[in-house]
Order: C-alpha cells, then sequence, then structure tokens
C-alpha cells in the first residue's frame, strides 16, 4: 500500500510539472513513459496471457460430472431402462479417480447391466502402469504453461527494455535539437547587434560597405541556419510525443510551452563493468531461449514416453446405494467389485520415434541458437562498452577544445578592438565557435544515448533507472 501511494504521488507531481512548469526533465519523461506508454499496457497483457494460459492447463484436473439415460419401450413393453450419474477425478499422479450411481431396469436388459432394485455404486480408479504414469499429456500441458507463464516476464521485460531505449534517444534528440535552436538564436541575435552596430560605423565612416555586406549576409546565413534547426526540433517533438500518454490512455501534446532539460545538466551515466558482464547470463532474449529449451525438454520427456506400452489397471468397488460402504465388508478380488486390464503397444513405433527425433532435432537446434545469441549479445556489450568510453572521451577533449575557441575569439575579440584584427577573422573564430557547440550538443546527446543502449545490450531497461532513484 505504501508503494502504490507512492506511485500515486509521483505520478500528481509528473502531470502538474509537465502542464505547470516549462521543463520537462529527463527523468520525469522517463517515469511517465514507464507508467503510462501501451507498450507498458502490452507487456502487462502478455503476463495476463500467460497466467490464463496456465488456468487453462489446470483445467486438464478439474472434475466433470457425467451422466447417461437410455430407455427403450415398444408395444407397451418396457424392453430397458438405464440410467447412471457420476464423477470423474484425473489427478497429477497418473490416477483417475471415479465414481458412478446406475439405475438399470427392463424386461429385456441384458444381464450383465442388472443391477438390485436400489441401484448400484461404484467407487474405482484406473492407474496408469505404462504410458502416463510419469507424465502424461495432462501434465505435459501443466508443465509447459507454466513454463509460458514464465516466459512472459522475461518477454515483459525485453519489451520494456525496447521502450526504454527508444525514449531514451528521442528524448535526447530532442534535448539536442533544442540546444541547438538556442545556440542559433544567440549566433543569429549576436550577428544582428554586430550588423546593426557595423552600419552605424558605416554611416559614420568609420567602415567601409564592404564589412557591412559581410556583416548581413552572416545574418542571412545564421536565420536559414536557425529555420533548419526549428524545423529539427520541431520533428524530434513530434517524435516525443509519442511516448507521452495520460493516465487515461490518450496522448499528450506539450506545446511550445514545454522544453527539455539543459543538456549541461548531468545525468547519473554511471556504471559498473562487472554487473553488466554478469547480468548478461540474465538478458531477457536467453531466458527466452531457455523457456525454449524447457519447453522443449518436457515435449522430450512426453515423446519418450509414448515408446511404452499402454498398460492400464482400472478397479472398482460395488456396493448398493442404500447401504453404502459403511456396511459393506469389501475384500479386495474377493467379492463386490470389477476390474479390468488394457494393453496395447504398437509393433513398430515408426510415428513415435520420428515425433521423438523430430523433438531432439529441435532441442539441439535451439541449444545451438542459444549459444550464438549469447556470443552476438557478448560482442554487442563489448562494443557498447567501447562506445561509450570513445564518447565519454570525445565529449572531454571537445569540451576542452570548445574553451580554447572560445578563448581565441575572446582574444580575436580584443584585437578587433584595438584595430589589429577584421571582421572576417572574427567571423570566422565565431563560427568555430557555434560549429563547436552544436558538435558538442551532439556528442552528449550520442553520449547520453549510448549509457542507455549500454544497459539494453546488458539487458536492462527501466528497472535500473528506478533503481538509481530509489
Amino acid at each position: 500500500m505504501r508503494k502504490l501511494i507512492g506511485l500515486l504521488g509521483m505520478i500528481v507531481v509528473l502531470a502538474t510539472n509537465v502542464s505547470a512548469q516549462d521543463t520537462l526533465s529527463y527523468n520525469q519523461f522517463i517515469k511517465w513513459v514507464s507508467f503510462y506508454h501501451p507498450v507498458v499496457n502490452q507487456a502487462v497483457i502478455t503476463t495476463e496471457m500467460g497466467r490464463q494460459e496456465l488456468r487453462m492447463a489446470r483445467g486438464g484436473f478439474d472434475p466433470y460430472l457425467f451422466g447417461n439415460l437410455d430407455e427403450k419401450e415398444y408395444n407397451n413393453v418396457g424392453y430397458y431402462h438405464k440410467r447412471e450419474a457420476g464423477v470423474v477425478v484425473p489427478t497429477m499422479g497418473g490416477v483417475q479417480l471415479k465414481g458412478l450411481v446406475e439405475q438399470n431396469t427392463g424386461q429385456y436388459l441384458n444381464p450383465e447391466r442388472r443391477v438390485p432394485t436400489e441401484g448400484l455404486m461404484t467407487v474405482g480408479a484406473s492407474v496408469n502402469l505404462g504410458q502416463g504414469l510419469m507424465i502424461d499429456s495432462r501434465r505435459r500441458a501443466l508443465r509447459q504453461a507454466e513454463i509460458y507463464r514464465d516466459a512472459t516476464l522475461s518477454e515483459q521485460q525485453l519489451m520494456l527494455n525496447r521502450l526504454y531505449l527508444d525514449a531514451n534517444q528521442v528524448y535526447w534528440r530532442w534535448a539536442s535539437a533544442y540546444q541547438d535552436v538556442v545556440v542559433m538564436r544567440e549566433a543569429l541575435e549576436l550577428a544582428k547587434v554586430r550588423f546593426r552596430g557595423i552600419r552605424d560605423s558605416f554611416i559614420y565612416g568609420d567602415l567601409p560597405a564592404i564589412d557591412t555586406l559581410e556583416a548581413h549576409t552572416q545574418v542571412l546565413n545564421r536565420e536559414y541556419r536557425l529555420q533548419a534547426k526549428e524545423m529539427e526540433y520541431f520533428e524530434s517533438q513530434q517524435m516525443l510525443e509519442i511516448y507521452l500518454w495520460d493516465e487515461y490512455n490518450e496522448p499528450m501534446n506539450l506545446g511550445n510551452q514545454v522544453v527539455p532539460q539543459d543538456l549541461s545538466e548531468g545525468i547519473d551515466i554511471s556504471y559498473s563493468l562487472e554487473l553488466l558482464r554478469a547480468n548478461l547470463n540474465r538478458h531477457p532474449e536467453l531466458q527466452l531461449l531457455d523457456f525454449d529449451l524447457a519447453s522443449l525438454e518436457v515435449e522430450r520427456r512426453w515423446r519418450a514416453d509414448q515408446l511404452k506400452p499402454v498398460a492400464q489397471l482400472h478397479y472398482n468397488i460395488l456396493t448398493n446405494t442404500t447401504s453404502g460402504f459403511e456396511n459393506s465388508n469389501h475384500t479386495f478380488f474377493e467379492n463386490n467389485y470389477k476390474w479390468g486390464a488394457t494393453v496395447r503397444m504398437p509393433l513398430f513405433l515408426r510415428r513415435e520415434r520420428g515425433a521423438l527425433g523430430i523433438v531432439k532435432s529441435q532441442i539441439n537446434f535451439t541449444t545451438q541458437d542459444r549459444d550464438l545469441r549469447f556470443v552476438r549479445l557478448k560482442a554487442n556489450l563489448e562494443s557498447e562498452l567501447n562506445n561509450m568510453e570513445t564518447l565519454q572521451n570525445q565529449y572531454r577533449t571537445f569540451n576542452e577544445n570548445l574553451l580554447g575557441l572560445e578563448r581565441l575569439l575572446e582574444g580575436e575579440q580584443m584585437r578587433f578592438d584595438m584595430g589589429e584584427s577584421s571582421l572576417f577573422l572574427i567571423n570566422a573564430r565565431e563560427v568555430s565557435v557555434i560549429e563547436g557547440q552544436l558538435i558538442l550538443n551532439d556528442v552528449i546527446a550520442r553520449r547520453n544515448i549510448a549509457h542507455a543502449r549500454l544497459l539494453f545490450a546488458a539487458g536492462l531497461g527501466f528497472e535500473q533507472e528506478l533503481e538509481e532513484e530509489e
């Protein structure tokens, strides 16, 4: 209950933040997606399907009632009146219990169907001694349904992990596009201020007309680039809104008032190399193949059981329905009983051996597939680790490079103020800083996405983020 109250409180806070604040942070976004995205609901439905499959398999052991009525009269002669009702109870041990009450009368009734006037009660059991002793179709279906139910949990995790990765990608692309727009707006405003200053200097005769033309072309160039960045930002926001749904399962529209957090605001991108590699063995893709192998092993056991002969023993205690069992002195195979045996065995077993051979081949194929999948997942994890480390190094390197470019711009501006530089050099330095800022935005976004890809490669997703928050 405490966890539910906390969840509801966090939902209220998220709803308030999205509607009242201008900034949608990464943590708010990723939690909101983990609560309300349709894929989350689909993942829950997947596990519900597993539970219903198990319920259906358990139904194979449900007791059932039966009844038969068979009467014949001809020319006012009652040939026979046969009535019977009973219950059958399958069990997990290969034994089927049965209770039967029958009343049979009639002038031409088969003698073996004659029973006392008050009726006859039969209570007995059928026991499998060959096929079905260790496993039968009911127990096979139940065990495979249990495996399927567990497999749906891994399938759910895999669906959520993919959603986590996709949500990370769209958010950081949105954040990067917004930061690019901010950079180009500032660059455009700076170019306009410079153009107005140079134009005034030209009017007073301090600068030549060519400087005015160059300053104006810078304004036009940055206006064009700003328009392109605004288009990218709009497209990225449309992609982001695909991942935002409210508690009523309706898509949300952020509008222009909501913006992402600044890329300079750090997020936790730490990781443990040992834990990531250790978790690889619990990767959902591998778990799904393990469940396939477990289900095939159940199938193999059942198919191997089909090589045994059918051997069933039936034994029933007989008593009239009025006196019941409490007044009977029953002794097995001496009085008041009915028993029988059934034996059946194919001569060549070609169908059974063929079916068993197919299952063994499927097990071998799936085992090879799992080994190959593990190697691929391991290689992908190592690749993502290298990508993450490379982007970390690129971020540190280019961040330092950008600081150097900004100092060069400041120095060039000082030289220009002293008359030792030109507008052309100022523009060149400024363009280098702008390009550097845009590149750094891209590196930060790709680094944050690389962290999500790293977790996904190790089989992790939303649960990793929520554990870090707790």
